[in-house]
């Protein structure tokens, strides 16, 4: 090889190498300066440069893994941060264990939960004190239990969307107030150097019934067809066909991204509802984001970069911070544009939500002191001032970031993050509190409001019976849609559960065990279920409630354990197991136990076979049952001086069943049980009115006591209240005197709880005495008081 041929390849190896650093300069220069999108194509293109040193190639692939993760493209940024992992694997440098939280993430947002839970693994081994990585670990080892709800609640996609991001809606007046990046109304285009997307601005629909929604059944639904729907369409778990990219879980509060992807799968671009921008006094040449109004609505709090009388104010580093301030309107005008004392210009401050009465406001923000990138505080309004601002707390507040904070009119907060255990990217959680200021636990909302993708800014009732929120899981997450929501089930899914019933000694499970299942919560909502064949029961226990499970079996004695269902947070063990302990002596009988009888009839006296019978024992818990013969008959040994109570059922039949105290088999021969079905009448013992009177005496509010506990066991029992009087005045005035008697009666128990829907009322006046003593006969009072009653009739049981 000559000289010049020796030069010529050393010349140009000195060029390649400064054209990738020239690149790789560049490349940095814009990450500095957050121009990610911009960043990524550079980077791209100087690692291509063959020449660049090992720590070189390892920074310029964290950072561009942390651009796409910014611009919240997932699928860029698994490919990068799967790259570099794989590359360096045990020799990664501490300073990058960042990078395995990076890729987990991503592969979350993708739906590959099994590989997140592995790479999640990983991290928790670098970063202990990292909480993330195990809270994620827990939940992803089935993540199904955040889509086992989705069919309560049907998902609408909006015409109010535009082809650019669209998020965060608040009330306002007749319509909604949200954030846009659409350039309607605006007549000189700015751009964000984030992503180069139009800087957000607050629009304004101003009436609600304008909105034009459209079902969304692949996110989810509120019917058995629309859930096997999904069922055929198969997929990997968390995957809805539209997600790829975007990013509220800045490092500014509130930013989101826009890149350039754009897979059209059947959404019109264009939308059929027209916005206004909010106003142009509130709207900067700068971002406005999410804001919040007081209930008078001539106030707001609203988001905005740290622009105000025309100043640019910037951090120590060089960064433009967001900020909250204050409006008013004032003839139509909003005017007054006021900071709040809560912010800084080192820290970002954003995302407001007021509380009903106005006195507390929930904000995002990154200011020193907190729990991780973005929390969420609450500051009170006191003597015209806000509080110094109170951070939530490790029950809402993670090391991610925790943001767009929503609070109901019940003091319900909702709030989305990237730091509890989710279905990926930001997810939707609702803060159970204690106290406005004191949280008790977060809880997910699951699938479908919740994606693989961001999902954040609800707004909604304090039933969440229906409502608003954003997702960027459309268009493969290329920018952000508002979507509407129906809930049609319940507000959280049940949970499966395996009691298994056995031989404390032997382990051998028992065959055809009888389990009584009390919800503590609501006592109507007792039943009693016998083991299979394994000694197990397969049970879908209704959430957020305690329950006590009372095991017995013959020749055992009876075991019990409680148990508490939460939401779909919940880690518990999904088994319990009741083992019971061998009785001594012979047989089942208790020493000392004498036999107790009785017979089951119907309202019309006629004896009822197979009609199965239950005895508790209510000061142990002990259980008994047996079937009625052809007479109708049942027998029980019992304790005398012991408490109990007896229920029945069969068919379509209810009873009020029996409570016996004191039990004395010398008193109490024979314990007869009446059911009735639909279309009888009974009348309730004693619930009797004083002359010329409707309200109700404190005997009859004992006795409707039991009309409440009755329709408390049969939720679907609707029945008629039929109100009676004596013949004394005259039958026009006594026909007045029952309706409002029978109106007094059913007041008393929908106060208790029961639905009025449930009551029917009717007033009879005199014509249907229960005795001889109609107009004319002279009859005692004590006569006249037996025509002075209420029945009830059957309407539905069942």
């Amino acid at each position: 090889m000559t000289r010049f041929t020796n030069f010529l390849v050393f010349f140009l190896f000195l060029t390649g190498q400064a054209l990738g650093q020239t690149l790789l300069g560049q490349a940095d220069k814009e990450f500095e300066s957050l121009a990610y999108l911009k960043a990524t194509k550079l980077y791209e293109q100087a690692l291509l440069n063959k020449e660049l040193s090992g720590g070189e190639s390892l920074a310029a692939k964290a950072k561009l893994g942390y651009s796409y993760r910014q611009l919240k493209d997932s699928q860029n940024a698994e490919r990068i941060f799967g790259d570099l992992i794989r590359e360096y694997d045990k020799s990664l440098p501490q300073e990058y264990n960042q990078c395995y939280l990076y890729y987990a993430q991503a592969l979350a947002s993708n739906g590959k939960y099994k590989v997140a839970q592995e790479i999640y693994g990983k991290y928790s081994a670098l970063e202990e004190a990292d909480n993330r990585a195990k809270n994620f670990s827990k939940l992803n080892t089935n993540v199904s239990l955040l889509t086992k709800n989705e069919a309560s609640y049907r998902v609408n996609f909006l015409d109010i969307n535009g082809s650019s991001a669209d998020f965060s809606p608040a009330y306002f007046r007749d319509g909604l107030v949200f954030v846009s990046g659409r350039n309607e109304g605006v007549s000189i285009k700015r751009v964000f150097n984030w992503n180069e997307t139009a800087f957000l601005d607050l629009y304004y629909l101003n009436d609600l019934a304008r909105l034009k929604k459209r079902p969304t059944a692949s996110l989810g639904g509120g019917t058995e067809q629309r859930r096997n729907q999904r069922r055929k369409k198969g997929g990997v778990l968390g995957r809805d066909a539209y997600t790829s990219t975007t990013a509220n879980d800045s490092r500014t509060v509130g930013y989101y991204a826009g890149s350039s992807y754009n897979i059209n799968l059947g959404y019109e671009e264009n939308p059929l509802t027209e916005s206004e921008q909010f106003s142009k006094t509130l709207n900067s040449k700068y971002h406005e984001g999410p804001a919040t109004f007081f209930k008078d609505g001539n106030r707001v709090i609203f988001t905005r970069n740290n622009f105000s009388n025309g100043k640019y104010g910037k951090s120590q580093d060089g960064i433009n911070k967001l900020k909250l301030f204050t409006a008013e309107n004032i003839n139509g005008s909003w005017t007054r544009i006021e900071e709040l004392p809560l912010n800084g210009d080192d820290f970002s401050t954003g995302h407001p939500s007021l509380n009903a009465d106005n006195t507390l406001l929930y904000f995002a923000s990154d200011r020193p002191g907190g729990m991780g990138g973005t929390d969420i505080y609450v500051s009170r309004l006191e003597n015209g001032t806000w509080s110094e601002p109170q951070n939530l707390g490790p029950e809402v507040n993670t090391k991610g970031n925790e943001m767009f904070p929503f609070v109901d009119e019940r003091g319900g907060l909702y709030f989305s993050s990237d730091g509890w255990p989710g279905m990926g990217d930001l997810d939707i959680y609702y803060a159970v509190m204690e106290q406005p200021v004191k949280p008790r636990k977060s809880i997910n909302l699951g699938a479908p409001i919740n994606s693989s993708k961001d999902d954040f800014g609800i707004l909604t009732d304090g039933d969440r019976s229906q409502g608003y929120f954003s997702s960027n899981r459309r268009n493969g997450g290329s920018d952000d849609d508002i979507y509407s929501f129906e809930r049609e089930g319940p507000l959280y899914a049940c949970r499966d559960l395996t009691v298994q019933v056995l031989d404390a000694v032997s382990r051998q499970p028992l065959k055809g065990a009888l389990v009584q299942i009390e919800n503590k919560h609501n006592a109507a909502k007792m039943r009693q279920v016998r083991t299979d064949s394994t000694g197990a029961l397969s049970l879908c226990m209704e959430a957020e409630n305690e329950f006590m499970f009372i095991a017995s079996s013959t020749g055992y004695l009876n075991n019990s354990i409680g148990f508490a269902v939460r939401a779909f947070d919940d880690v518990q063990p999904s088994r319990l197991e009741i083992p019971l302990i061998r009785a001594t002596g012979s047989g089942s009988a208790t020493a000392g136990s004498v036999m107790m009888k009785g017979k089951v009839v119907s309202n019309k006296n006629q004896p009822l076979q197979g009609v199965l019978v239950t005895r508790r024992d209510d000061m142990d818990g002990t259980i008994q049952e047996t079937e009625t013969g052809a007479d109708g008959t049942y027998t029980f040994d019992a304790v005398p001086g012991r408490n109990y109570t007896i229920d029945a059922t069969i068919g379509e039949f209810g009873t009020f069943g029996k409570k016996i105290l004191n039990f004395s088999p010398d008193k109490l021969t024979e314990i007869n049980i009446l059911m009735f079905e639909k279309g009888d009448v009974m009348q309730v013992e004693n619930i009797y009115y004083d002359l010329d009177k409707w309200e109700l005496r404190p005997d009859a509010q004992q006795e409707l006591d039991k009309v409440v506990e009755i329709m408390q066991k049969y939720p679907e029992m609707k029945i008629e209240l039929s109100s009676h009087t004596d013949s004394r005045a005259n039958s026009k005035y006594n026909k007045a005197l029952s309706n409002s008697r029978a109106r007094a009666a059913k007041h008393y128990i929908v106060g208790k709880g029961i639905a009025a829907k449930r009551i029917a009322t009717r007033g009879y006046g005199e014509s249907r005495p229960v005795n001889k003593c109609t107009d004319g006969v002279n009859c005692p009072d004590e006569e006249h008081q037996q025509n002075r009653r209420t029945e009830i009739r059957i309407v539905n049981l069942n």
